[in-house]
């Protein structure tokens, strides 16, 4: 009888412990996430690489120029994507030439278009990730 009411004052003890240290490692872990810092603007530059200004057909008759800046995660993956230079222009006109007039109007095409290429440059990488896409000239006469 003696034992077990030792046995379960132990057991008691141990989820209590166990609770307590759950606690604080959740605790802990939030706290972290919320501290990470945002990069500043030099980071971005720095991790960032121009697409100099393209000049592809639409569906139809139209065409278009366009310039980018692809932003990355990392330096590393910066220099990785400004070696794929002759991919990541191959991409913006395989996508380009598929599109019309009226898919690139407005914010919602360019959005879309944004988006596209962003997915698409991303199955390129090997090391790092492409973040954001951004269209830095844009001229469809």
């Amino acid at each position: 009888m003696k034992n077990n009411k030792l046995l379960t004052i132990m057991l008691i003890i141990l989820v209590s412990i166990t609770l307590v240290g759950v606690v604080a490692l959740v605790t802990v872990n939030k706290w972290d996430k919320g501290s990470a810092k945002e990069p500043n603007i030099d980071d971005i530059i720095e991790a960032s690489v121009d697409v100099p200004e393209l000049t592809t057909n639409l569906v139809g008759t139209n065409f278009v120029k366009i310039s980018l800046k692809i932003q990355t995660d990392s330096k590393k993956a910066a220099e990785e994507i400004g070696k794929r230079d002759f991919q990541v222009k191959s991409i913006v006109i395989e996508e380009m030439s598929e599109m019309t007039k009226e898919d690139l109007e407005g914010k919602k095409g360019k959005k879309m278009l944004k988006n596209t290429l962003k997915t698409r440059f991303n199955e390129l990488m090997q090391d790092g990730e492409v973040q954001e896409v951004y269209i830095t000239s844009y001229i469809m006469p």
